[in-house]
């Protein structure tokens, strides 16, 4: 009998940690359908630094500028292109048009596949880094606009070379010296100068364009 009761007394708890192994296991219906419905606009806003602690961005003791980043990065480019184009071809396009040429179809490639491209991977949002591209919709006219593009920068860059030598000349007088020649770091200066006026052009132009419309509507 004493066995018989020993037995009995090991089923039940058997029986118990079957059960709690089938609760553990047991799924969660609600749980999987909020989270296949999940979209944009049922989903829980969710805060800067709470994404950050999960995407690897988490604030440190020092934390550059997001904006210092871009620049740097459209000056860090813009100077690789002068040191491999310009520097590194000068000795084969001795034309000035063919250089011209050459560097504003290098601009334009670099800056929709690879400049772009690391400002869309930088952004902690989507589209938070739009605002620092002239063309920020990623399709096939973008990569014509910005080829483009690139032929007016390097235009603009070398009539500002033209410039400052030019007022150079006329100020000390010496029309024989080249005062300011074509180098990385000043050339990437100079096309992240004009690029940044442009975009700058860019965002008064809507900011003047969503003015008129609130006026038009408030009328």
């Amino acid at each position: 009998m004493a066995k018989n009761n020993k037995k009995d007394d090991q089923q039940p708890q058997k029986s118990m940690r079957e059960k709690s192994t089938l609760d553990y296991y047991k799924l969660d219906v609600k749980a999987v359908d909020d989270l296949v419905n999940a979209d944009v606009s049922n989903s829980p806003k969710v805060s800067k630094e709470e994404i950050a602690k999960y995407s690897g961005r988490s604030a440190k003791r020092f934390r550059i500028p997001s904006w210092l980043k871009i620049c740097f990065i459209k000056f860090w480019f813009s100077a690789a292109i002068c040191f491999f184009f310009i520097w590194g071809l000068g000795g084969y396009l001795q034309n000035l048009l063919d250089q011209l040429f050459v560097v504003g179809i290098a601009m334009g490639l670099i800056t929709d596949i690879l400049v772009n491209n690391a400002l869309r991977f930088m952004a902690v949002k989507k589209g938070e880094n739009d605002g620092w591209m002239l063309f920020a919709k990623k399709s096939y006219l973008s990569f014509l606009l910005n080829i483009t593009y690139g032929f007016v920068i390097t235009f603009l860059v070398y009539t500002i070379y033209n410039a400052v030598n030019l007022a150079a000349m006329q100020l000390t007088g010496d029309r024989d010296h080249l005062f300011v020649s074509v180098e990385p770091i000043l050339f990437g200066l100079f096309c992240l100068g004009v690029d940044l006026m442009f975009i700058g052009m860019k965002k008064l132009f809507f900011r003047i364009l969503e003015d008129a419309k609130k006026t038009a509507q408030g009328k």
